[in-house]
């Protein structure tokens, strides 16, 4: 049956104020008056369901809550209106509907409790990622014919070459920042000719490759985990598997490798760039020459400074890789998950390189390189 919910007051036998309700007082209708029904003000003595047509436990609930609100008697229900209300009649809606919180001292180390438990499952995603990464290159090294070239030199291209240019000018003016700083403290004590052991050593020992790694993580690393993890959501990545196409070979592989072969030539770049940059202001501000400042760069730099930067490269890359392709194949159920995802491949990996620097300069003081 048809028709809107409607509401009249009118004026009883004994005087007092009736809401005759009429029409189909049904979840469906009720919509469009209750914001009137709920304004009402009283005093109303009855509540008239004579002329509703059809109820439900929403009309039902709306007519007892009138009752209670204004005190009054619910009259002409039908057999159908008085079973409803009968069950709903105990029924209260004052209570809380938010849960009560923990004080801040309980709900603070809660959280953090709650954080540390959940990290080991972290710990075995990525634990069994890599054991899958390593499959994939045994099954690799097993048959070469398998191994995606074009892949892999589309990613060099996207990693390393479409990378010059923005890890060029980041060095650049690192190395100046470096050397006018510098020269501006080791000027107090008449030291300015050492800015370029200053600038030389910082570079090519640190800030070139680790500058690098975190430019890379936040180009490269995220866009590994969105592309991979838009193909999770569009479910490329299952078609693959229903083909016989291993997603680790084809998608993993050639990005991990890319980030690792490219990761030395950008940070060795990264750290020329950057002397570069000290020799300019040099040039401009210490008055020593541009060349003289290259030249003098070859004695003051001792040459392990350089394979220290080389030797961290790769590994700098492979971490990068890694937190890029593990959260892009942990995207799952919608579009919002890819950004979550990018996102931690961005921070994971450039906490991730900061740690791993840190062991790698305790471990190089250990051995004499310091």
């Amino acid at each position: 049956m048809g028709g809107i919910a409607e509401y009249e007051l009118v004026e009883g036998d004994d005087g007092g104020t009736v809401l005759a309700l009429s029409g189909p007082y049904l979840v469906s209708t009720i919509g469009a008056i209750d914001h009137e029904l709920r304004g009402l003000e009283g005093p109303i003595s009855s509540i008239d369901l004579a002329a509703v047509s059809e109820i439900d436990t929403v009309g039902a609930w709306t007519a007892t809550r009138l009752a209670s609100a204004h005190k009054a008697e619910i009259s002409g229900a039908s057999e159908r209106a008085e079973r409803l209300i009968e069950a709903l009649k105990n029924v209260r809606a004052e209570e809380e509907i938010a849960a009560p919180r923990l004080p801040v001292w309980e709900r603070v180390p809660q959280a953090m409790g709650e954080k540390m438990f959940d990290a080991r499952k972290g710990v075995y995603g990525v634990v069994g990622f890599l054991g899958a990464l390593l499959v994939a290159f045994a099954s690799l090294m097993r048959h070469p014919s398998r191994f995606r070239w074009l892949a892999l030199v589309r990613q060099l291209e996207l990693v390393g070459v479409s990378a010059l240019p923005i890890i060029g000018l980041m060095s650049f003016l690192i190395g100046i920042v470096i050397a006018q700083q510098g020269a501006v403290q080791l000027a107090q004590f008449g030291a300015e000719t050492l800015t370029v052991n200053l600038v030389g050593r910082i570079t090519l020992r640190e800030l070139g490759v680790l500058m690098t790694a975190i430019m890379v993580a936040g180009r490269s690393g995220s866009a590994f985990a969105a592309q991979i993890g838009t193909m999770r959501l569009t479910e490329e990545v299952d078609a693959m598997q229903t083909i016989g196409i291993s997603p680790m070979e084809a998608l993993v592989v050639p990005r991990i490798l890319a980030a690792i072969l490219m990761m030395p030539l950008l940070g060795f770049y990264s750290a020329g760039v950057a002397i570069v940059g000290g020799a300019f202001v040099g040039q401009f501000m210490l008055g020593i020459p541009f060349w003289t400042f290259l030249s003098r760069i070859q004695d003051v730099v001792p040459i392990y400074d350089l394979w220290v930067g080389l030797i961290k490269a790769p590994v700098f890359g492979l971490i990068v890789a890694l937190a890029g392709c593990y959260h892009g194949m942990n995207v799952k159920g919608n579009s919002e998950e890819v950004g979550l995802r990018t996102t931690m491949a961005v921070v994971t990996g450039i906490f991730a390189v900061i740690v791993i620097d840190a062991f790698f300069a305790v471990f190089f003081t250990e051995i004499g390189w310091g």
